[in-house]
């Protein structure tokens, strides 16, 4: 809305419903295999800032996936105690949602098309952006994606996603006792 485009207002995707930016076969997939992905409707065109509004349009997503897990850590951070061997269902459950949101971030992040990062780094490069714009470049992505998932690297992106939820969680921790 900032950069000048009402589109997402005028589709009605202006709404915290999950179902209304991920759609029924997202929310399907999440609960068959357990990945999801969502929508925004922009038209890049009505921007304010070109290329820079793409940029910004593109990273609002994984930057709200930063801010809603350091919030949820910070809070976990403020009633937590590490030494504390059993962690209540509310502390597991804001670990879980900051954890799991630094690695929707990364993910986001992936210069894989249709992900974000593969929209800002297109609209930094010319050259990527040719690559991009090959037809089948949306399949290529998909299937990197995919081989992503089903290779190693995964578990690297949890296994350090959970380490930075649990050590920031522990230094919030340890300014407030």
């Amino acid at each position: 809305m900032w950069e000048g485009d009402d589109t997402p207002r005028a589709t009605g995707h202006m709404t915290a419903n999950p179902v209304i930016h991920m759609g029924v076969p997202s929310m399907i997939a999440f609960l068959i295999i357990g990945i999801a992905w969502g929508m925004m409707p922009v038209n890049p065109y009505r921007f304010r800032h070109g290329k820079w509004g793409r940029i910004l349009v593109s990273f609002a997503g994984p930057a709200m996936n930063l801010v809603l897990a350091f919030v949820s850590l910070t809070i976990l951070g403020c009633i937590w105690s590490p030494l504390e061997h059993d962690p209540t269902p509310v502390e597991m459950f804001l670990l879980t949602g900051g954890f799991l949101n630094i690695v929707l971030f990364a993910l986001n992040m992936l210069p894989v098309p249709p992900l974000d990062g593969s929209n800002i780094l297109a609209n930094l490069s010319r050259t990527v952006a040719g690559w991009y714009s090959h037809p089948q470049a949306q399949m290529a992505g998909l299937l990197l994606f995919f081989a992503l998932i089903w290779s190693n690297m995964f578990s690297v992106v949890f296994g350090f996603a959970q380490w930075i939820a649990v050590t920031y969680a522990a230094i919030i921790w340890s300014l407030f006792s």
